[in-house]
């Protein structure tokens, strides 16, 4: 029986396409892998399967008494709750079937003889539901979810309101965990874990009682966790059985078929449209044209399989800068307190080093710092001449209703639209994309036109704060290849050993400091 029976499902934004008459049965302990390419609609799929967007056409129908758990990428917490309580609303119905069994004894005290039987019926009915759903385990279940994901580090009493971006996803991500529900819906649920929490949520979802569909960049982590993969592309859906790995033997093969088919068809379409043409205006002929003229029109006409623009990436050094970079020494960086001891670490020109460390131990803390985004509490940041940094930063939701075109012209006025439009394809955004509103495009085409920017800054230095994030697999390529043939200097930190293993020079681990970073 399918959990959730999708059919015809079409939606536009404005007058673009996003995909058309798609169709899809999701069935109990199913776990989808959803992918395709930045743009092709994915995470809006998932939020019209919540309710939150609207389809244009097409009927979602879920099995009745469905629980729902949505992981959206970008979501906002109260101030004034700690995280611990902000867990513990996850079991809220459980606490307040405490409250009222709590509420019952009470009354039972002083009840007389004819309400005691209804109390304890009452009384007896809350605690078997409360055991049931081992309500008395909750605290250690919280604390084992906590742990997990490495919440429990940043102190179950924190106000909800003091957290990072990337703080608040894993919050957000716990408390659906603990929730269990039918279907998760998860949204990049691996951007802001580093590889332990990764490995842990892996282990996680391969336990999972029920079905999720999951959309994910880190191809390793899927293929871990998927039975099934849900293809979005050119508009359509395509259901492959078996993990990532088995989807890409096959797809490519499906590619080149559909690619075969088109092809034919066009022949047919063109032999039939010249026949016509030439012979319509014979009274000899015309029978026979409009003959082939009926079976013109009864063609269901195949989309053509669209290419995916594949960015190209490239970052050129501009002034060379002397030998040393920056050196900080006895380096203190946090906000209400510091986050690590004293830092002393050079970095020299054409260094390439990866920043690592659990999540929250003050990664990105570090470069906002060294980036005077940040006041140091103690200690100090040298520059070395002529160096020019550029500066990816890791939480940038973008809410402008600039184009990506007026975007980029804001910083690079002395360019012509047309270098900017050809930049903007260098990243990988069509031509509908780039006149778009920011805010309406993908976490994915966001990244791009970022890194277009960071691509027409004049720079010997670039600092990436997790670049990766939203981006698909092709772009993750083209961008880590970019990096290693970069001349000038990197600073990056990334969750992903696999895209910059290959071309560090060199790795700061933040949880060695003790042993003196050099």
């Amino acid at each position: 029986m399918s959990i959730v029976n999708v059919e015809k499902l079409t939606h536009y934004y404005g007058d673009k396409l996003v995909f058309k008459d798609i169709d899809f049965r999701l069935l109990r302990s199913e776990r989808v892998g959803l992918v395709g390419p930045n743009g092709a609609g994915k995470s809006t799929l998932l939020r019209i399967l919540t309710g939150s967007v609207l389809p244009d056409h097409g009927s979602i129908e879920w099995l009745p008494n469905i629980s729902v758990g949505f992981l959206e990428q970008h979501a906002d917490l109260s101030e004034g709750l700690t995280i611990r309580n902000y867990l513990r609303n996850a079991f809220k119905h459980l606490y307040l079937l405490e409250a009222e069994m709590l509420d019952v004894s009470r009354k039972m005290e002083n009840s007389s003889e004819n309400e005691l039987p209804k109390l304890l019926h009452r009384f007896g009915y809350i605690q078997e539901l409360l055991e049931h759903h081992d309500f008395y385990f909750v605290d250690a279940k919280i604390e084992d979810i906590a742990n997990g994901l490495g919440i429990q580090a940043l102190g179950m009493d924190t106000d909800v309101s003091a957290l990072s971006g990337g703080q608040r996803t894993k919050l957000l991500l716990a408390n659906l965990l603990l929730k269990e529900p039918d279907i998760l819906l998860l949204d990049e649920p691996t951007n802001y874990l580093d590889v332990s929490h990764i490995e842990w949520l892996k282990g996680y979802l391969k336990n999972y009682p029920n079905s999720f569909i999951l959309i994910s960049h880190d191809t390793e982590f899927m293929n871990e966790v998927v039975n099934v993969i849900y293809h979005l592309e050119n508009y359509q859906l395509t259901r492959y059985l078996g993990n990532y790995k088995k989807f890409m033997e096959t797809y490519e093969l499906r590619k080149q078929q559909l690619l075969l088919a088109y092809g034919r068809q066009q022949e047919e379409i063109q032999k039939l449209e010249t026949y016509i043409q030439k012979n319509k205006a014979r009274s000899s002929t015309a029978k026979q044209a409009k003959s082939r003229e009926k079976k013109l029109l009864k063609i269901e006409r195949l989309e053509k399989p669209d290419d995916i623009p594949k960015p190209r990436f490239q970052f050129k050094a501009t002034v060379r800068p002397t030998s040393k970079i920056i050196e900080t020494t006895q380096l203190e960086v946090g906000y209400a307190s510091p986050l690590l001891p004293p830092i002393s670490v050079t970095l020299k020109r054409g260094d390439k080093v990866a920043i690592i460390g659990h999540n929250g131990i003050g990664k990105s803390t570090m470069l906002k710092t060294i980036m005077g985004e940040l006041t140091p509490f103690n200690g100090t940041v040298q520059f070395g001449q002529y160096v020019k940094p550029a500066y990816f930063a890791q939480e940038e939701n973008i809410t402008t209703d600039l184009t990506p075109l007026e975007y980029i012209w804001s910083f690079h006025e002395k360019m012509t639209q047309k270098e900017i439009r050809q930049a903007l394809a260098r990243a990988g955004l069509k031509k509908e994309h780039i006149f778009q509103p920011l805010q309406s495009l993908s976490g994915g085409e966001q990244t791009r036109v970022r890194l277009c920017h960071l691509m027409l800054e004049e720079s010997n230095w670039l600092v990436l704060d997790e670049p990766t994030n939203h981006l698909d697999i092709a772009a993750k390529e083209v961008l880590s290849n970019a990096l290693s043939q970069y001349d000038g200097t990197v600073l990056i930190v990334s969750h992903e050993p696999e895209f910059y293993q290959d071309w560090v020079t060199a790795i700061w681990n933040l949880e060695d400091l003790k042993n003196n970073i050099k």
